[in-house]
C-alpha cells in the first residue's frame, strides 16, 4: 500500500472540502447582506410597500363583491374558493419585482459596483429572490387576515391552513428565479416589467385561480390543467378547505424545484455573462 499517496489524497480532499465550506459561508453571508439591502428599499420607498399591500387587498374586494355572485363554485363560498387564487396571483406579481429591480440595477450601473467587490456573484440574485420571498410571505399573511374578516374560513384543519402562506411563499421563491432570468436578459426596467406582465398574466388567468377549470372551453382545459399556477392554487385550496393535498403537493414541488434548480442556475449564468 502506498500510504504517503493516500495521505496526500486525503489532505487534498480535506483542502477542497475546507475551501467549499468557506466559499459557502461567504455566499450565505453575502446573500444575507443583499437580502437586507433589498428589504431596506421598502422602508425608503413607502409607496412601493403600500402598492405591494394595498393592491392585493383591492383585488380581494373586487373579485369577491363584483364577480363572486356570477361564478358558480359548488359547495364552496366564493371567498373560500377565491383566496388561494388571489394569494398565488399576488405572489407572482410580487415576484416580478425581482426581475424589474435587477434590470434597474443593471441599467443604472449598480451591478458594476457589485462586481468590483469581493462578493459572490450569485448573492445579487439570491438576495433579491430571498427579499421578495419574505415580502410575499408577509403579504400572504396580511391577505389571509383580510379574507378572514370578510368571511373566508379554514375548513381543512389548523396545521394545513397554517401552511398555506408558507406554501405560497415557497412557490414565489421558485418563480422569482424566472423573473431574475428575465431581468438579467432584458437589462431594462421597462422592458423587464412589460415582459413579466406577458408571462404572469396568462399563467394566472388561464388557471383555476378565479374560476373552476370545468367551466372553461374544452380546448383550453388541457393547458389549464398542467399550468403550474393551477397546481399551486389547488394545493392552497386543499390545505385551506380540505381535499387532495398530496395529489397537488408533488406537482407544485416539482415545478418549484424546476424553477429553482434549472432556471435559477441559468439566471445566474446569464447575469455573470452580462
Amino acid at each position: 500500500m502506498n500510504l504517503p499517496a493516500q495521505i496526500q489524497d486525503r489532505s487534498a480532499l480535506g483542502e477542497i472540502a475546507s475551501a467549499i465550506a468557506v466559499e459557502s459561508r461567504w455566499m450565505i453571508a453575502d446573500t444575507a447582506v443583499m437580502t437586507w439591502r433589498n428589504l431596506i428599499r421598502y422602508r425608503r420607498s413607502p409607496e412601493l410597500f403600500i402598492f405591494s399591500t394595498a393592491s392585493p387587498v383591492m383585488f380581494i374586494f373586487l373579485f369577491n363583491y363584483v364577480f363572486g355572485g356570477a361564478i358558480p363554485t359548488g359547495d364552496l363560498n366564493y371567498i373560500d374558493f377565491l383566496m388561494p387564487g388571489i394569494l398565488v396571483q399576488t405572489t407572482l406579481f410580487s415576484a416580478t419585482q425581482t426581475g424589474v429591480g435587477l434590470a434597474e440595477d443593471l441599467q443604472k450601473g449598480m451591478v458594476d459596483r457589485y462586481r468590483s467587490l469581493p462578493m459572490a456573484r450569485s448573492a445579487v440574485l439570491g438576495g433579491r429572490v430571498a427579499a421578495e420571498t419574505l415580502v410575499s410571505l408577509f403579504v400572504a399573511c396580511l391577505m389571509l387576515a383580510v379574507g378572514y374578516i370578510i368571511g373566508m374560513r379554514f375548513h381543512g384543519g389548523f396545521w394545513p391552513g397554517f401552511a398555506v402562506p408558507f406554501m405560497v411563499a415557497g412557490f414565489a421563491f421558485g418563480f422569482s428565479w424566472v423573473a431574475a432570468f428575465i431581468g438579467a436578459s432584458v437589462r431594462n426596467a421597462e422592458g423587464a416589467g412589460s415582459l413579466m406582465f406577458f408571462v404572469v398574466f396568462p399563467f394566472t388567468f388561464l388557471s383555476s385561480a378565479f374560476v373552476p377549470v370545468e367551466t372553461m372551453p374544452g380546448w383550453l382545459q388541457p393547458f389549464t390543467s398542467v399550468n403550474p399556477v393551477t397546481y399551486a392554487v389547488d394545493l392552497g385550496r386543499a390545505l385551506s378547505q380540505g381535499g387532495a393535498i398530496l395529489e397537488n403537493a408533488w406537482p407544485t414541488l416539482v415545478w418549484t424545484l424546476i424553477f429553482t434548480f434549472i432556471v435559477g442556475p441559468v439566471a445566474v449564468w446569464r447575469y455573470r455573462s452580462v
